[in-house]
């Protein structure tokens, strides 16, 4: 008679901890949001070890993890009393995510100051020419607190923009301002912030005069331009100047005649002219070029070359310089300036 067949048995199941049962009990008691970080911070074969507690856990009492929780309870309370340790491990661990500095902050008490920008509001955004409309009508010892929360670039603009009479009264309560209440500030901020909104509805705009009345004269003959700049000389000579200068530029250089140009190089720094032409146009760099001796062309070239990269505020400077020296030669009646509007025979 044959042997009947035997069925094998099933796999025998991993052995599951004590510590496996426990850990899924306290995750499913401390809820997903918990469970989800602390799956973030192990290991795979950590995570299937509490996947066997958990699927051992539904075989156990249901007071499991109601046990699991004050297991979990009475550890901590036995870890608390080092308060020194947990202090300096929770002063670690926020160095790490938010860096050192804002954790000593955080631990040692230190007292942030609020921005001035979030006291302020508007008005500290607010361009210089607007805010110092406003701040006009205003109290000298409200512009002076004012001005001395704001950075002194910003301060320096907006006092631009202050009556004559009003800044030595500002300067002298600015010096003597040694702190400002947050609480003051925004008072001041909701008083002027109304005055700005104001001046926007009103359809106040920020213009280019400067550079318009520029643009008008550089359109108008020559002979106009001086008889203008002679008349706002005689109110304002800063201004005329000013003009002036910026009226010839150095690109303007190249409408100058040969012998004026050679008359030109020879009042001309020959670094200064290498740093100019560092910027220049082709055309105006050929002008000079051409007005040179071959020698002189080499050596100005190889200047040019040999300063390597230079800052644009340089280079501007320098042609700044170059044609406010070709203005005051035309004034000596040495060269003569010739613009593009000028009409030649």
């Amino acid at each position: 008679m044959p042997e009947a067949e035997t069925t094998p048995p099933p796999p025998a199941l991993p052995l599951v901890g004590k510590g496996a049962v426990r850990s899924a009990a306290l995750l499913v008691g401390l809820g997903p949001e918990v469970a989800r970080a602390v799956f973030s911070q192990l290991s795979e074969s950590e995570v299937r070890k509490i996947a066997l507690g958990a699927k051992e856990l539904r075989r156990r009492s249901p007071d499991e993890v109601p046990a699991a929780l004050r297991a979990f309870v009475d550890a901590m309370e036995k870890v608390g009393g080092d308060v020194v340790a947990g202090d300096d491990l929770l002063r670690m661990v926020a160095a790490e995510a938010l860096g050192p500095e804002v954790a000593r902050r955080a631990f040692d008490g230190v007292v942030v100051q609020t921005a001035v920008e979030e006291v302020l509001g508007p008005v500290a955004d607010a361009d210089p020419e607007s805010l110092g409309m406003v701040l006009a009508r205003e109290q000298a010892q409200t512009v002076a607190l004012v001005l001395s929360s704001l950075p002194p670039e910003k301060a320096a603009q907006v006092m631009e923009f202050m009556p004559d009479q009003m800044r030595p009264s500002i300067v002298r309560r600015m010096a003597l301002v040694s702190a400002v209440a947050p609480d003051v500030l925004r008072e001041v901020r909701q008083a002027l912030t109304l005055e700005l909104q104001a001046v926007v509805a009103e359809g106040v705009r920020k213009v280019d005069g400067r550079s318009a009345a520029l643009e008008v004269l550089r359109r108008t003959p020559t002979a106009q331009q001086n008889e203008v700049l002679a008349a706002i000389e005689a109110d304002d000579p800063k201004l005329a100047s000013e003009l002036r200068t910026k009226l010839f530029t150095f690109e303007d250089l190249e409408l100058l005649a040969d012998r004026d140009i050679q008359t030109l190089l020879r009042d001309v720094d020959q670094r200064q002219l290498a740093l100019a032409l560092k910027g220049a146009s082709a055309e105006v760099k050929q002008r000079f070029l051409k007005n040179m001796s071959t020698r002189a062309g080499e050596m100005l070239n190889d200047e040019i070359l040999a300063l390597g990269p230079v800052r644009l505020s340089d280079v501007e400077t320098a042609q700044a310089t170059i044609a406010k020296k070709a203005v005051e030669l035309a004034e000596a009646e040495k060269i003569t300036i010739v613009r593009a509007t000028d009409k030649m025979v």
